[in-house]
């Protein structure tokens, strides 16, 4: 009896499953998690974290907008000092022939009233291209307190009727000097034809230069005829079409017919349609060609 009891109380204390497996380990214990706490119960320790967000933010826009006042008021203050700083010195740069760079210095004073910023620029430059003899003019600030004036003189290249002269543009112009160029080429038309005239002035150039001739004058009437009268003496009646085509044509019989009788031509008529009119210095020789 005692050995029966005794194998009972050993499956009893070891189990049926663990048989000759020493004894039944412990599980260990389960890890308790804190629980979390409920959420109304962090809502009063949120909001003065916010308060202090907040007021940093409110803190830092003041600053910056502070800077900036303090900047803005910088700006002003220089900026009005410099307007207010009197132009001392101005320099005329460009190749002066008629023009003296005092004169034009004297000129741009009046509108320096307003210092080196108030100074009208735009102002400056149409005073000076009225001028008779300035083509263009730039006026520049130079820092801290200059002006910097640069011309360029009009380039006469035709007298144009009895007191004003042509620039390279057509463009006209007026100048108490006249007398001075006397010896530039003559031209003459109507109202609003000196750029045509010009121009038609210089392609004659390019053409008679190969032939060693040269324009003394050239006029356009107001049926738009044009004639041309050489160095030499001699006359082209033009005419008011095919311009190029007619001085062409002049140039190809001047160099095989005319040339070697240059000084005794008188006239050359162009308005044909094939060849031309030449009219020579004795009245009954008028040839065809």
């Amino acid at each position: 009896m005692g050995s029966a009891k005794s194998r009972f109380s050993l499956k009893t204390l070891f189990g049926a499953g663990h048989r000759g497996q020493g004894p039944v380990r412990k599980k260990p214990p389960l890890k308790r998690t804190a629980r979390k706490p409920a959420q109304g119960a962090t809502r009063n320790t949120a909001v003065p974290a916010e308060d202090s967000g907040s007021s940093h933010a409110w803190l830092n826009r003041m600053l910056i907008l502070l800077g900036t006042g303090v900047v803005l008021v910088a700006a002003t203050k220089g900026f009005i000092s410099v307007q207010s700083v009197p132009v001392q010195r101005i320099t005329v740069t460009g190749e002066l022939e008629h023009t003296q760079a005092e004169a034009l210095q004297d000129m741009v004073q009046p509108s320096l009233v307003g210092g080196f910023l108030g100074a009208d620029l735009q102002q400056m430059r149409r005073q000076l291209e009225a001028l008779p003899w300035i083509y263009e003019a730039t006026v520049r600030r130079k820092w801290p307190n200059a002006l910097e004036i640069s011309v360029v003189e009009q380039l006469p290249i035709a007298r144009w009727g009895r007191n004003a002269f042509l620039n390279h543009e057509g463009g006209i112009f007026h100048s108490n000097k006249s007398g001075d160029w006397e010896s530039l080429p003559l031209l003459t038309g109507p109202e609003g034809t000196a750029q045509s005239l010009m121009a038609k002035y210089q392609r004659l150039v390019e053409i008679l230069a190969p032939l060693n001739l040269s324009v003394t004058q050239l006029s356009v009437d107001e049926r738009g005829q044009m004639e041309a009268v050489l160095a030499q003496g001699m006359a082209l009646i033009v005419g008011s079409d095919d311009f190029l085509v007619r001085m062409h044509r002049f140039a190809v019989v001047y160099r095989s017919e005319l040339a070697a009788r240059k000084s005794d031509v008188v006239r050359v008529d162009l308005r044909y349609e094939s060849g031309i009119a030449v009219a020579f210095s004795e009245p009954s020789q008028v040839a065809g060609l």
